[in-house]
């Protein structure tokens, strides 16, 4: 193994111990490559844990197989044998995913479900949230500890005693206020301690990088100081690393949409059936009819019925009044959808599912005609989905998340509330990115506290899909496609008062080869 540690150390990665026991015995010839068919998987996270390895097993195969030189064959064999028996499993044989058990598989090797919340609810104490912050804490520490620029990286009960020039921390922002200097300041705390930072607003650039700081980050501080006060030169978020965009080797299509509210009275049911005539070849243009041919993908990002008893008074907006039926009529919609056409849906705040993020896939309760569906998939909220798999190609994720944290950002980070966020939804997706977090502050969302915390954005996705705002906008950050869905309801009094600006019946269409994305108007 001398071979694999030195090439992953060399490369200023550290390692989890229990990851070398998994790992003993691997032919000297090959350890090596493996280390390298591991970088490769990291995606610029430069701590490997065992966890990290479990989870990413797939991927490391997958450089491998790619790394084999001729007459290596059973050398190889060996090995992959090896790494499979920790793989988790893929989406034909998971446990977690029986809800797909009834599939038609063969149209499956090209997907893979890759991250898939469905715990249960429970009764949850003080200790939870405890727990919850920790991992959350250790998880984004460790994404942090990577920074080449974190000089002299401390805990913060390890602070000297008198001032001392370098000093880096990483901490959870537990107070933020300005001064009557208007600075801005900052208390930190880690597992250790807790210290006050103090960012001064002559040093421009940095004062206006604080401006995106809202509580409950986990952040690292560069500066000078000791236990008592820190004064910042410099302020790192998690943030993902530039990465370059993925490619399919093949022109497929993905579609996005979200928001259908399928039930309200400002549902626009023509407008969806037209939507759906296009997708089956019976709409558009000989140009829009060419790109459906190559459709394989649509992606509905929650918000898909309208429920009953969202917010007061909501039966008055209502045109289906039993949420059951929303869900059969919505079914009733989807089933016509051509059947090479793969859909996933996840739930939002408006389905029939718990509010608490991360929230289950909609259930055979409510919804047991969707579930029927063969070429339909109900996801979690988040969900991670492996698209575009081929047997030279390693597929393209797709993080889908619906938003309900968006507006809590929009309204936290200056620079978006006085730019108007809500007309630009991608915006706000970046600060998910740059946070590496879905709803990093405890008051944006409600949510279980899990141990480890499912909203942590952990593996860079490729994609990263959501709706909410009821705006169709594209963007891209560090090479991630932000593709932020439209709506299929008019404006509602509810949407006036959030500051949603919609712009319904608008589909961002992705082509997986090229990149490009046009967006679709079915108004």
């Amino acid at each position: 193994m001398q071979k694999f540690v030195e090439t992953l150390i060399n490369k200023g990665y550290l390692m989890e111990s229990g990851l070398l026991d998994l790992l003993k015995g691997t032919d000297p010839e090959i350890s090596q490559r493996l280390g390298e068919a591991i970088i490769k998987s990291t995606k610029g996270q430069k701590f490997i844990s065992k966890t990290f390895f479990l989870e990413n097993t797939h991927n490391i195969i997958f450089f491998l197989k790619g790394m084999q030189k001729e007459g290596e064959e059973a050398l190889f064999a060996e090995i992959i044998g090896h790494l499979k028996g920790f793989a988790m499993p893929i989406v034909e044989k998971s446990a977690l995913l029986e809800p797909f058990e009834k599939k038609d598989m063969n149209k499956m090797g090209q997907i893979q479900i890759l991250k898939y919340n469905n715990q249960p609810s429970k009764k949850f104490v003080v200790d939870d949230f405890t727990k919850h912050f920790r991992g959350r804490y250790v998880a984004l520490k460790s994404i942090l500890q990577g920074r080449e620029d974190l000089v002299g990286l401390t805990s913060i009960g390890k602070l000297p005693e008198q001032k001392q020039n370098n000093i880096s921390i990483i901490g959870v922002v537990f107070n933020m206020r300005t001064t009557k200097n208007k600075n801005l300041f900052l208390e930190l705390e880690d597992l250790t301690g807790r210290v006050s930072v103090i960012v001064n607003n002559s040093k421009e650039e940095l004062f206006k990088k604080a401006g995106e700081i809202v509580l409950d980050d986990i952040i690292a501080i560069r500066g000078s100081g000791s236990r008592e006060m820190l004064f910042a030169d410099g302020i790192f978020f998690p943030d993902i690393i530039e990465k370059k965009p993925k490619r399919s080797p093949i022109e497929e299509y993905a579609a996005f949409t979200s928001d259908i509210h399928l039930g309200s009275k400002n549902f626009l049911e023509e407008k969806f059936k037209k939507f759906i005539a296009w997708v089956n070849l019976e709409e558009g243009t000989e140009e829009q009819k060419e790109i459906a041919k190559k459709l394989k993908y649509l992606f509905i990002v929650g918000d898909n019925v309208d429920g009953v008893g969202i917010f007061p008074g909501q039966e008055d907006s209502l045109e289906i009044k039993d949420m059951k039926e929303q869900y059969k009529k919505l079914a009733s919609l989807l089933g016509s959808v051509r059947k090479d056409v793969l859909m996933f849906m996840a739930p939002g705040q408006h389905d029939a599912v718990r509010v608490a993020e991360p929230q289950p896939p909609i259930g055979e309760e409510y919804a047991s005609e969707l579930q029927n569906i063969e070429n339909l998939f109900l996801v979690s909220n988040p969900a991670v989905v492996k698209i575009g798999i081929t047997k030279k190609f390693d597929g393209i994720d797709v993080l889908m998340y619906h938003g309900a944290s968006l507006h809590s950002i929009i309204s936290s980070i200056e620079e978006l509330r006085i730019k108007d966020g809500h007309n630009f939804p991608t915006k706000a997706v970046k600060y998910l990115l740059r946070k590496r977090h879905l709803s990093s502050q405890h008051s944006a969302t409600v949510y279980l506290p899990l141990e480890n915390d499912p909203l942590v954005i952990s593996d860079v996705p490729d994609i990263i899909a959501t709706g909410e705002i009821h705006k169709p906008e594209v963007g891209n950050y560090k090479g991630v496609t932000m593709i932020a869905s439209s709506c299929w309801q008019s404006i509602t009094p509810y949407e006036e008062k959030v500051g949603n600006h919609p712009e319904p019946c608008k589909v961002p269409i992705l082509n997986l080869k090229t990149g490009d994305v046009k967006i679709l108007d079915f108004n």
